[in-house]
């Protein structure tokens, strides 16, 4: 991607955030993992109802840099070149971040891991789970558009489709299953960053 198109995406989606939690030194850097429909984005405004962060959630940051998606590859790569950018960007100048995507990959979370380190982050990796019965209700309520709130395509096809590619996280991670009781793992976690 040409420099000269990332800085614009960078300053549409910088635009779009509206105002910033207080920086502090060493921020925390919360990396939420989680197939579609497991309750990703329920549980990150959960965490930033206890403390204050920036949430970048990769769904609505790519209706603001592509107001009708099309989810091809070029379109994700852009969005994400331009998402990582944003959280070095915010993390640099001490700004905590939870960064709202399925992060499947683990090569995809290498890149986010190497962001944490140069930026001096307290990183802190979450994978969000919910048995396959209860993420297929609440696809089936988005798609019903039950849930005005949510800013995801993702349907059960969608959810189907990333399942096999959901690897392992491999570095010390929380797991919090969202159909259950989620506040003991989010005490847990503000712990562990205010340590």
């Amino acid at each position: 991607m040409k420099k000269s198109q990332l800085d614009r995406d960078l300053a549409k989606l910088k635009e779009s955030l509206g105002s910033l939690p207080e920086a502090t030194v060493n921020p925390g850097f919360v990396i939420v993992s989680g197939l579609p429909g497991t309750g990703k984005t329920f549980f990150c405004r959960k965490l930033a109802e206890k403390q204050s962060y920036c949430i970048i959630e990769s769904d609505a940051l790519r209706n603001v840099l592509s107001p009708s998606p099309d989810y091809s590859a070029a379109e994700s790569a852009r969005l994400f070149a331009a998402c990582h950018s944003l959280i070095e960007s915010l993390l640099s100048k001490g700004v905590p971040v939870i960064f709202d995507a399925t992060n499947l990959s683990e090569h995809h979370r290498e890149h986010l891991y190497r962001i944490g380190d140069r930026t001096g982050a307290k990183l802190v990796l979450v994978r969000v789970e919910a048995p396959a019965a209860i993420a297929y209700q609440r696809l089936q309520a988005r798609k019903s558009g039950a849930t005005s709130e949510d800013k995801s395509d993702a349907d059960w096809e969608v959810y189907r489709h990333m399942k096999p590619r959901a690897e392992k996280i491999r570095r010390n991670h929380f797991a919090v299953d969202t159909s259950q009781d989620i506040a003991p793992v989010i005490d847990k976690i503000i712990r562990t960053i205010n340590r």
